[in-house]
């Protein structure tokens, strides 16, 4: 398996990503044979989102019911989850966003994420809420890098300014 050094980080990481979104209905054994078998093919980054289960933070609290890795075995992989969709509207406020991470933290069983990405583009997006949000995850050492997905660089490039 490839791996690479993600530009703009500190995080080296396989080039391919396991994407967590249908594992609820899995027993915690075949999660951790799914992530083990992953690991064994040299895959080091697991992909997650609020909005990934029947209900908000549903596969990310399987994921950590079934893994509850040692910092050490924590360390040696990247978490990388994802939020601001909301039942019906998108949500990039400050305090969506932090409540979304601590959220998060509690159902995968972690100290921080190694990334978080804004899901999706908000139309009524406050750039300087996403920017605070982030500064204040980052102090706290919740979460390492950020991120988004499904953007246009016109809209990377309005977040970017803040």
């Amino acid at each position: 398996m490839k791996s690479f050094d993600l530009p703009g980080t500190d995080l080296h990481a396989s080039n391919l990503i396991l994407g967590m979104m249908r594992i609820e209905s899995l027993s915690d054994q075949q999660i951790r044979d799914l992530v083990g078998q992953s690991r064994d093919a040299g895959i080091t980054m697991f992909d997650h989102a609020a909005i990934y289960g029947s209900d908000f933070h549903g596969c990310e609290e399987r994921f950590g019911q079934a893994m509850q890795w040692s910092s050490s075995e924590r360390d040696k992989v990247v978490i990388q989850s994802k939020c601001g969709i909301r039942s019906g509207f998108y949500d990039s406020s400050k305090q969506h966003i932090i409540e979304s991470v601590n959220d998060s933290l509690a159902a995968l069983r972690t100290e921080h994420l190694d990334i978080l990405l804004l899901h999706r583009p908000d139309t009524l997006v406050e750039p300087e809420e996403v920017a605070a949000a982030f500064d204040e995850l980052h102090a706290a050492g919740k979460v390492h890098h950020f991120g988004v997905s499904n953007h246009t660089p016109l809209q990377i490039d309005v977040l970017k300014q803040h």
